[in-house]
């Protein structure tokens, strides 16, 4: 209708062309007189985004976080509150690559064996105090003393003070992903109080205080964690860029509700009781995409899905035993059961991100996703299994992790594994999983990571534990390689021989991350989470 009135008008004009020039002069002196209006008397009510923007922004998770100690826990749920109470040296941007946040300048050392980090000056923590080395070095040694990254990774290695602003890290060896590994978001190097930490007990620190964009308020278990917006925030410079970058906060508080059924967490955001939903039910991302309120996200940004093998206590200390259940896997199975839409996983035997350009390759492929279960029955009989118990561990609060293993149930015993099949909420499954008498074979969700030195695949320290001379030896050297190219290409050869020979994991696949938000909210970014700086909700 208004197409036809257009073309109406238009033609109407042609035929009379002095009125037209009239109207439009009449136009044309309404508008100025408006506009100059507006510019000098803005109208009552109008004001700053800051003013237009606030509210209580409620995020529907899908478990409780084991702790908020990060230095503690590997759990994506604690990382996803965490990362608004607090900030870290550095931090990787959208390109995963590590920039500085709390360090103002990072120098290294001709010989790669120091690094000086110069930290921005007048920081506050949330008890307002000022962040100085003093907590730097107690956050950093700390970390380098809990984190099973950090202990690999950076053992030996000593923070210290130089002055009031000034930390220098001493390394033993010279390597090339420090700052990678710093920047990592698994067990992150939060900054905290000295005092903080000097009075936490083996259960972690008692007091969550950080200088992120949000402070801590409330914990009710079972329920939610409050945090509020932290009007003393010292964002840093640049323009907002993954985990770096100037940070503004447009809500005055956030609820994290622990939500662990997720056909309630969908209706949640559908109806507006909750901002943003987290790990979205993947066999309704068709739905939610179609739902006109909503906008939903399906970053490749989150991880692959795996078969964790024992190999620390067990019958899977065998390495031919997890050589024949590899072969007998069909991860195309596992990973439709798993996510329910083709659209949501990508089947690829990198244990890296296959969208990282350093470091993708499929070396191995050729015993990835074999599904040959005769072959496996042979295998699994060369290696001497006589039909002993299999103890498998998944969580129920993810819903991925429960179909895999639902489904891999099915096809070990089809390879005539016999596995009993034990579901578990995740905090108990991550106190259980420590233990290495208590399973066998786990299904677990893998964190991206920035490289290869990083990956839980290959820590000693990590359930699982892995522990292999040819591993580690391979690892240290594409840590000190010459090139990046010299690098990969050794990179290359340790995945073919993980695959081939060790068989840490059995990689199912990869996986979208699907996360729903009510179109009310303005500016939202996903970054392995929602992000929940710069996004906007109308009061």
């Amino acid at each position: 209708m208004n197409k036809k009135k257009a073309l109406s008008y238009k033609s109407e004009n042609g035929r009379n062309g002095m009125m037209k020039k009239f109207v439009l002069l009449i136009v044309a002196l309404v508008v100025f007189a408006l506009v100059g209006c507006s510019k000098d008397e803005p109208k009552e009510g109008e004001g700053s985004a800051e003013a237009e923007y606030g509210g209580t922004l409620k995020v529907a998770m899908s478990a409780q976080p084991p702790t908020l100690d990060v230095h503690l826990t590997t759990s994506s749920d604690a990382i996803d509150v965490s990362l608004n109470i607090y900030e870290t040296l550095v931090a990787q941007n959208s390109k995963q690559q590590a920039e500085p946040v709390l360090a103002e300048t990072v120098e290294k050392s001709d010989d790669g064996l120091t690094y000086t980090f110069k930290l921005r000056e007048g920081v506050k923590f949330h008890n307002g105090k000022e962040m100085t080395a003093d907590d730097v070095v107690a956050s950093m040694n700390r970390w380098v003393e809990k984190s099973s990254r950090a202990k690999l990774l950076l053992a030996d290695s000593t923070f210290e003070k130089q002055d009031d602003y000034t930390v220098v890290l001493k390394l033993k060896n010279a390597v090339t992903d420090v700052l990678d590994v710093m920047a990592g978001r698994g067990q992150f190097p939060a900054i905290m109080p000295a005092e903080i930490l000097a009075s936490a007990g083996a259960d972690g620190v008692s007091e969550y205080i950080g200088t992120g964009p949000f402070k801590f308020t409330d914990w009710k278990q079972d329920r939610f964690i409050h945090l509020t917006k932290f009007d003393d925030y010292s964002p840093a410079e640049g323009e907002p860029d993954g985990l770096v970058g100037s940070k503004t906060v447009y809500v005055d508080d956030v609820e994290f509700h622990i939500v662990t059924d997720s056909s309630t967490r969908m209706a949640g955001v559908q109806t507006g009781e909750y901002d943003i939903a987290l790990n979205m039910p993947f066999d309704s991302y068709e739905q939610l995409v179609n739902t006109s309120n909503l906008q939903t996200f399906s970053p490749f940004d989150k991880g692959a899905i795996s078969l964790v093998y024992n190999k620390k206590s067990g019958i899977m200390t065998n390495p031919e035993l997890r050589k024949s259940i590899n072969a007998g896997i069909d991860s195309h199975s596992v990973m439709l059961a798993a996510v329910g839409n083709e659209k949501l996983f990508k089947l690829s035997p990198n244990f890296m991100s296959p969208e990282n350009a350093d470091w993708a390759t499929d070396a191995g492929k050729e015993v990835y996703n074999l599904g040959d279960v005769e072959k496996a029955k042979q295998l699994l009989k060369e290696a001497g299994y006589n039909n002993e118990e299999v103890i498998l561990y998944a969580t129920g609060d993810y819903d991925h992790h429960y179909n895999s293993a639902v489904v891999l149930k099915e096809q070990l015993s089809k390879m005539g594994v016999n596995a009993k099949l034990e579901i578990y909420d995740w905090p108990t499954l991550l106190d259980k999983r420590n233990n290495p008498e208590n399973w066998d074979l786990m299904v677990a969700g893998i964190s991206y990571v920035t490289t290869p030195s990083q990956l839980l695949a290959v820590n000693p320290d990590w359930p699982g534990w892995t522990n292999d001379e040819k591993i580690s030896t391979a690892l240290d050297e594409i840590r000190v390689a010459a090139t990046k190219e010299e690098a990969k290409e050794k990179w290359s050869d340790l995945q073919s021989y993980m695959l081939n020979d060790y068989v840490p994991h059995t990689q199912f696949g990869h996986y979208a991350s699907v996360i729903s938000a009510t179109d009310k909210l303005e500016d939202l970014t996903i970054f392995n989470t929602a992000l929940l700086w710069e996004v906007k909700k109308t009061k």
